[in-house]
């Protein structure tokens, strides 16, 4: 879900103000290793290489380019469940058919192991959607010390890119019957297609 917005919103742009990309890699949900997963150096490679084609890289120019970048790390948000309901806090779930779901933080029992997006960052965020009437809400992945979960914005932020978790919310997420919301789906794309134009 969160690779069709993100592909179809990129396409969608035929000339980006700065230089816009899509990363889209797998093995997230065993710890993002190996040569397609966000742990492994693909990604820093493919900048350095257009660095080296541009004629402009230099040491520390690579570190420099993930310090000025910002990022929405497209994936799915844990929906309310009211039939697990002792499983979600409810005043910070998302739920289906309010828009698109910001995750400030993710992880477990608390922040433990978690990206944890800059107050700035989430405001400049929240600002584009506002302009430009884009539904979201603000939300969690689940009661702390009982739900939770991860994603890659850690890997990129540990790069010091600016970053938060921005998806779907799912009901039933990772059980056999998942189910999303096509209001939601397209307040995605319209996010993500927001997000590379300002």
């Amino acid at each position: 879900m969160c690779v069709y917005t993100s592909v179809r919103a990129m396409l969608d742009i035929e000339k980006p103000q700065t230089t816009a990309v899509c990363i889209i890699s797998d093995k997230e949900e065993i710890g993002s290793m190996g040569n397609t997963g966000m742990e492994s150096h693909v990604f820093d490679t493919f900048i350095s290489e257009l660095l080296n084609r541009l004629g402009i890289n230099k040491p520390n120019l690579l570190d420099q380019i993930f310090t000025n970048s910002k990022m929405l790390s497209a994936d799915v948000d844990a929906a309310y469940d009211p039939i697990y309901a002792a499983a979600y806090e409810k005043n910070n779930s998302g739920f289906l058919g309010r828009g698109v779901g910001l995750n400030k933080y993710t992880g477990a029992r608390g922040k433990s192991g978690a990206s944890d997006a800059n107050a700035e960052f989430v405001a400049q965020i929240r600002g584009i959607f506002e302009r430009n009437n884009i539904k979201y809400e603000v939300a969690e992945l689940g009661k702390i010390d009982i739900g939770g979960g991860g994603t890659i914005a850690y890997i990129l932020a540990n790069k010091g890119v600016d970053v938060i978790d921005c998806g779907v919310p799912v009901l039933s997420m990772h059980a056999p019957y998942e189910v999303t919301s096509k209001f939601d789906i397209y307040e995605t794309y319209k996010a993500y297609e927001l997000f590379w134009r300002n």
